[in-house]
């Protein structure tokens, strides 16, 4: 299997924009927008913990498909098509099940691809969240990414028990020096809560500081008072190795839009552990049986496995999309890529710690590389993030925001290159020592200890 290395990554299997592309308003690069010097360079795109690349595979399989829509019709359903290597629309989640399986780490009937995030962490709860007199709490972070707070605070009222004393939060112990989850800290207030709680529910890598928990410990410790206990893998899947089977995890939603390069919105994947496989869900044709599915009898024959949790027809453009980015990570292994992947965002890291700017941030995702993914989230002095991004766009540089203060960016190892990094540490220097010039940042002046010259960055490329 193909090793990803400094030399070789898959950057040629990905569209990346150049900066014309992100300058003008239309899509057309005939268009009559004002052509500048450099609208042919790509642009340093960094924000695939947002919004992964279109890999070159998605139009060739996008048209595929529709070139079977449209001469095939219904029948596109059953018809093997001798000129696309797409699978009948049948056959179109269990076709992208054991490459999905490869990347987090489970048995092919562990994992099921379907609907999306959100709505895969609903069923999950459905399924796995049974409160009872005595356990029915669930601890979740207090930062949870909204969408995953709102679906547990719903689920609890649904079961007509109250959030406020249903819904524990873990906070950070030290909010104001650190918004990190240390793991002892995590497991105590486990501990303080064993009695009552029913389910754990945790992201693999928290969305804010790129923070990476630890799943198998924290999944054992859980498990061990008799909580059961699901993962979000938002930012984990596609991004480090995961290992969902052997850690005995209950259950894990995802996405595949990040760093899976699926496109917005896109389908999402889930994993039922083989132990669960008989739990109450809620039911939907396309988990039934394949025999009996056309059958219209109204007798449900799950599934055997995580496909059995499934409801509606998958969307045949969607599962295409993802299909064209999993034949990419066919060409490599998560070990490969996770070792490529420490060696940019390390090479960033070294970066930012040695720009003549870094008096302007902090890098608030851990230091340990353990602890983390792709993804470094950078906290500015306030008052500088509005203008330190208006640099960044204007020089073609795509990360993203979280207010009031932080940037993310994240090297995505199958298609960024160490030449990204150091252009983005440049520009993002100048861009923050420019916005303190024309004083935009509020409070004392940025450049405390820690500012470091400028050949600071040249000694380690």
């Amino acid at each position: 299997m193909a090793q990803a290395s400094e030399d070789v990554n898959f950057r040629h299997m990905f569209r990346i924009p150049t900066k014309g592309d992100l300058r003008r308003k239309a899509n057309s690069r005939s268009s009559n927008s004002t052509k500048k010097d450099d609208d042919d360079e790509p642009s340093t795109y960094l924000c695939g913990n947002s919004l992964g690349l279109q890999p070159t595979l998605t139009q060739t399989y996008m048209q595929q498909y529709l070139d079977t829509w449209a001469t095939k019709g219904v029948f596109g359903h059953f018809t093997d098509i001798s000129d696309s290597e797409l699978v009948p629309w049948l056959h179109v989640d269990d076709d992208v099940v054991p490459q999905m399986a490869q990347i987090v780490g489970a048995k092919e009937s562990e994992v099921a691809v379907m609907q999306t995030l959100t709505a895969n962490l609903h069923l999950m709860l459905a399924s796995f969240y049974r409160p009872d007199s005595l356990r029915y709490k669930i601890i979740l972070e207090g930062k949870a990414f909204p969408s995953d707070h709102y679906a547990v605070e719903s689920q609890i009222k649904h079961h007509s028990l109250s959030p406020s004393n249903a819904m524990v939060l873990i906070e950070p112990p030290n909010p104001s020096s650190s918004p990190l989850l240390p793991t002892d800290h995590i497991l105590a207030t486990i501990d303080a809560h064993a009695s009552s709680t029913a389910l754990l529910l945790l992201p693999g890598i928290q969305f804010y500081t790129g923070q990476l928990l630890d799943i198998p410990r924290i999944t054992a410790h859980a498990q061990a008072h008799g909580i059961l206990v699901g993962w979000d893998l938002a930012h984990a899947a596609g991004n480090v190795p995961l290992q969902l089977h052997a850690w005995n995890v209950d259950f894990a939603v995802w996405c595949s839009y990040k760093y899976l390069n699926s496109g917005p919105g896109s389908i999402g994947g889930c994993f039922v552990r083989d132990a669960h496989f008989e739990r109450p869900r809620l039911a939907g044709w396309w988990g039934s049986s394949k025999s009996s599915r056309f059958a219209m009898t109204n007798a449900f024959e799950p599934i055997a496995g995580a496909g059995g949790f499934q409801l509606s027809n998958p969307s045949v453009a969607d599962t295409t999309a993802l299909r064209a980015s999993l034949d990419v990570f066919k060409r490599t292994s998560m070990g490969a890529l996770r070792e490529r992947s420490l060696r940019l965002t390390g090479r960033l890291e070294e970066g930012l710690l040695a720009s003549r700017a870094s008096g302007c941030y902090r890098i608030i995702t851990p230091r340990r590389v353990e602890e983390r993914g792709a993804q470094l989230s950078v906290q500015l002095n306030p008052g500088l993030l509005d203008a330190v991004l208006q640099r960044l766009e204007e020089e073609g540089v795509v990360v993203d925001e979280r207010k009031p203060d932080v940037i993310r960016v994240a090297p995505a190892p199958l298609y960024n290159t160490f030449e990204d990094v150091e252009a983005f540490v440049r520009i993002f220097g100048e861009a923050c020592l420019e916005a303190v010039a024309r004083g935009e940042q509020s409070g004392s002046s940025v450049m405390a200890e820690g500012g470091k010259e400028d050949k600071g960055w040249s000694e380690i490329k």
